[in-house]
């Protein structure tokens, strides 16, 4: 049995499918010393994210929480949502993602650092 893991590089930093299928994606992100996600929403997907190394601050629904290592949070379908690495060091957290559809045109940004508003 093989496997192959895709990777894709952002500005923020990158992230890795781990598995998925039907009902479910599973990815590894990386995000570079003090960058951070787009604010953005999901029409038909939840994500439960788990911190594995760094420091974050997570914006949820407007509200700014802390996470290190070990710790978790969930994001609802629709929640106003954004990660951002506070550290000097890379910020690495595990994505699963729940619902019905998993493509990365499924984002409304409502802020992103990047121009990438769509």
């Amino acid at each position: 049995m093989y496997f192959y893991f895709v990777r894709e590089e952002r500005p923020w930093g990158s992230f890795t499918i781990l598995d998925e299928a039907k009902n479910y994606k599973v990815k590894r992100i990386e995000v570079l010393p003090q960058r951070r996600l787009s604010y953005q929403k999901h029409a038909r997907r939840s994500e439960h994210w788990m911190i594995v190394g760094g420091t974050a601050k997570v914006t949820l629904d407007g509200l700014e929480t802390m996470l290190a290592a070990g710790a978790t949070i969930d994001i609802p379908i629709g929640a106003a949502h954004r990660i951002e690495n506070v550290g000097t060091e890379l910020l690495v957290f595990i994505e699963i993602q729940s619902g019905s559809y998993f493509g990365e045109d499924d984002i409304q940004r409502l802020q992103d650092d990047f121009g990438r508003l769509i």
